[in-house]
């Protein structure tokens, strides 16, 4: 059997450390800054919770911006349904919740219905806290056509087209039409655990148009609860699956391609408050080519962090093929096999783009795989050289519980 041909290792490491650690740390600084945009108002208005806020004054802070997005929207009750109206003397759907919203806040929503389903994080009606967003589906081109702000308890308040009352009203997704037409809701805050809100609903009572599509309340009252400590009842948890691919690029081969290889993701993630703050974790399937070392393999990883952008990440990896280094003259051989210790690494994906097909996002990862080398003492820059990664790619996130 003819041997694998030996691939040349760089013992001259110094300038390409340097130019990695110079990639890197330019890449996190960019990513870092991106996180800020995880949600639309996470910060940069002026209620928003300072960086360096605890977990309680955060979710305070984004409760009081949330209630005073609502406050503002019950000044423009009976206001009449105008086509692109955006004042008190006429609104359409998508104008009441962009001046609701800029009247609180001073921020400014897209102007659509579609736009703002777009700009909004999705949620379930389950998980849906009062100062989200709901929208409908209301022509037959399934188009998102309506938008409407929640209060809680399925009650919402939107400026509606058609139906026995039109204009800025309150309805109910129990109504028929609202539940027949109901597309999702959308985030633009960061959720916060449920115990800081409270309803009173006494003063409540919905009633739909003979249509269904009408329908007035009171509205009822959300107010803010704020308890000491963490708070004992937090939101369900998420399932969330995705999939990633990423070229990896060459830092120490010598004499090889810009690109190294090329790897891929399979995952499933659990957004979990369940040790009394939020943690995800993470199974994933991670097949790759090495075309530097001419071998496949193939890391099964559990993973966790402080959410789905940001996690470390280690586990087994199976690797399938030899192959064969050369360092200063001397081949190094490494083999094929099951490697339980075989990875460990850094994902870094704070930026997004949303869409109505899921969630995408560039990232950037650091890992490093360990190979075993048949006997061979350490040597950190054939082993290192072999071992580390560096990858950037795309991928694609849903919920899908």
């Amino acid at each position: 059997m003819k041997p694998p041909t030996p691939v040349l290792i760089n013992s001259n490491v110094n300038m390409p450390i340097l130019a990695i650690m110079k990639v890197f740390f330019a890449s996190l600084l960019i990513l870092t800054a991106a996180e800020l945009f995880a949600f639309p108002l996470e910060s940069g208005y002026t209620l928003a919770p300072k960086s360096t806020a605890s977990e309680s004054e955060k979710a305070k802070a984004y409760v009081n911006a949330r209630l005073r997005v609502i406050e503002e929207s019950r000044k423009y009750l009976g206001t009449p349904y105008v086509y692109g109206g955006m004042t008190a003397s006429g609104i359409d759907c998508s104008g009441f919740t962009s001046l609701s919203f800029k009247d609180a806040l001073g921020v400014t929503l897209p102007r659509s219905a579609a736009g703002q389903y777009s700009w909004t994080v999705r949620t379930t009606i389950e998980r849906a806290q009062p100062g989200d967003l709901l929208f409908f589906r209301t022509s037959n081109n399934n188009d998102i056509t309506h938008v409407g702000l929640y209060l809680g308890d399925r009650r919402f308040i939107h400026s509606a087209s058609a139906g026995t009352s039109t204009g800025v009203i309150y309805s109910s997704l129990d109504e028929s039409y609202w539940a027949r037409t109901f597309a999702g809701a959308g985030r633009a805050f960061p959720d916060v655990p449920a115990e800081y809100f409270t309803s009173n609903t006494s003063n409540t009572s919905v009633a739909a148009g003979a249509d269904g599509t009408g329908g007035q309340s009171t509205g009822g009252q959300v107010r803010i609860n704020t308890p000491a400590g963490v708070p004992n009842n937090t939101p369900p948890g998420r399932l969330l699956a995705g999939a990633a691919i990423a070229p990896v690029w060459n830092s120490f081969m010598q004499g090889g391609e810009l690109m190294r290889g090329i790897s891929g993701q399979l995952y499933i993630y659990a957004d979990t408050y369940s040790l009394g703050t939020r943690m995800v974790f993470g199974l994933e399937l991670r097949p790759e080519y090495d075309g530097a070392l001419g071998i496949f393999s193939l890391p099964i990883t559990l993973s966790w962090g402080p959410n789905e952008k940001l996690r470390v990440f280690l586990g087994p990896v199976i690797n399938m093929g030899d192959t064969v280094v050369q360092i200063n003259g001397n081949d190094r051989r490494y083999q094929s096999g099951v490697n339980w210790l075989g990875i460990i690494g850094f994902t870094a994906a704070p930026f997004e783009i949303k869409s109505s097909g899921g969630i995408f996002s560039p990232y950037l990862e650091l890992s490093w795989q360990s190979y075993s080398g048949n006997n061979q003492t350490f040597d950190f820059i054939a082993d290192f050289s072999a071992g580390f990664r560096f990858s950037t790619g795309i991928r694609w996130l849903i919920q899908i519980k």
